[in-house]
């Protein structure tokens, strides 16, 4: 099989040149589209995105795919001053290349 495609990992509309990257909002998976989506938003949106495609059951199929995105732990935490009850969601991203005792680099994905 083939390297995951940018259409089937970001979206129908999603492209790439020498220099950029471009990822349509209104492909994200539940992202309200807005002039001034915040960055932590947009980050949540693409992980959701990808963990679409990039699941467990396609990487066992496919031996040219080597990231999987999948659902973490959930659990509740507090935070601040008042001990505000926080829920904390977890997605998981794992990268598996060759063993080659070499840190991540985007380049080996």
């Amino acid at each position: 099989m083939a390297e995951p495609t940018l259409v089937q990992v970001f979206g129908e509309n999603a492209s790439q040149t020498s220099t950029t990257i471009t990822i349509t909002k209104a492909d994200l998976t539940g992202l309200t589209a807005s002039a001034n989506n915040t960055a932590e938003s947009l980050l949540v949106a693409i992980n959701l995105k990808a963990k679409e495609y990039l699941t467990q059951t396609n990487f066992d199929a496919n031996i040219d795919q080597s990231i999987v995105v999948a659902d973490g732990f959930s659990s509740l935490t507090t935070r601040g001053t008042n001990n505000t009850p926080y829920r904390t969601d977890q997605i998981t991203v794992s990268f598996s290349k060759v063993d080659s005792n070499a840190t991540i680099d985007p380049d080996d994905y």
